[in-house]
């Protein structure tokens, strides 16, 4: 396996229905495949609008098993047909009142490889994901896929440092991150925040969020989607603002090595003294 994977995300406006997003996102992962890319990640919830800008019971409607649902095993079969690693965020039902915000990861065979559960949830207008969503309770897996170690956090997580550096830890060269980002809210910290952590944990991030207005609520959603090297720096431009877009970006996972090596964080960690972080 070389060093350069050619990675994509999508960013896309909500259809109207979870049939016609699936459909959309299968034909996106099915191009990016034609032009070469092996792994693809969609935005947080992607088969669903983001319903958590209100808080009612109908939503629950939108939940489904991982893996046994029916949009992993579609996209297990998409993910065998392209021979593309593909990570698929969706609502989780896990039984009678265990509902998680879940992204499940899927090798290029189709295999499923396992699920990241979101661990931190907000409760704040607009984003009433406690009345949705238990707390993640999976720790924090990283993948081994056929392009490379490829690990999840979603959207809030991103605020917290810990996650991040435990997906370092466990050897992720590339971590994708799907959102639901509004405008007025965080789009400084959406700047800001994402290539930090790539740098201070020294892997590739995928920043995705979801783009334009949905059935539920105010919020604008800002797009902006993009790659970020460990040094911190963009891979190519981000993606569009106001529109639907697909990223297709090479990204030489040689540089997570060379940059452990320049800048040592990982050598002069000093874990025996950070015990009062966590209470140890």
């Amino acid at each position: 396996m070389g060093t350069v994977v050619r990675a994509a995300l999508v960013q896309a406006n909500w259809t109207g229905d979870t049939a016609s997003m699936v459909a959309k996102h299968e034909q996106y992962v099915r191009t990016a495949a034609a032009q070469g890319a092996k792994v693809i990640g969609f935005q947080e919830v992607f088969n669903a609008p983001y319903f958590c800008q209100e808080q009612s019971d109908e939503h629950f409607r939108w939940a489904e098993p991982v893996p046994d649902g029916p949009t992993v095993r579609r996209m297990r079969d998409v993910a065998r047909e392209t021979g593309t690693v593909i990570v698929v965020p969706v609502f989780e039902s896990d039984g009678p009142g265990f509902h998680y915000n879940t992204a499940a990861v899927i090798d290029a065979d189709g295999s499923y490889l396992g699920k990241y559960r979101k661990h931190h949830i907000p409760q704040l207008p607009g984003f009433w994901e406690k009345f949705y969503f238990r707390p993640g309770n999976l720790g924090w897996p990283v993948f081994d896929t056929a392009v490379g170690r490829i690990g999840v956090y979603i959207c809030y997580d991103r605020h917290f440092p810990e996650g991040w550096r435990a997906l370092g830890l466990a050897g992720a060269q590339l971590v994708y991150n799907p959102s639901a980002t509004s405008r007025s809210l965080s789009s400084h910290l959406w700047r800001l925040e994402q290539p930090a952590a790539a740098v201070a944990n020294q892997y590739f991030v995928a920043a995705i969020n979801r783009v334009g207005r949905e059935p539920y609520g105010d919020n604008d959603f800002y797009g902006t989607s993009y790659f970020v090297d460990p040094r911190g720096e963009y891979v190519g431009t981000p993606a569009s603002g106001t529109e639907e877009e697909l990223l297709v970006r090479d990204l030489d996972f040689g540089l997570v090595e060379s940059v452990r090596q320049q800048w040592a964080f990982y050598r002069d960690r000093r874990p025996e003294a950070y015990g009062d972080l966590t209470g140890a």
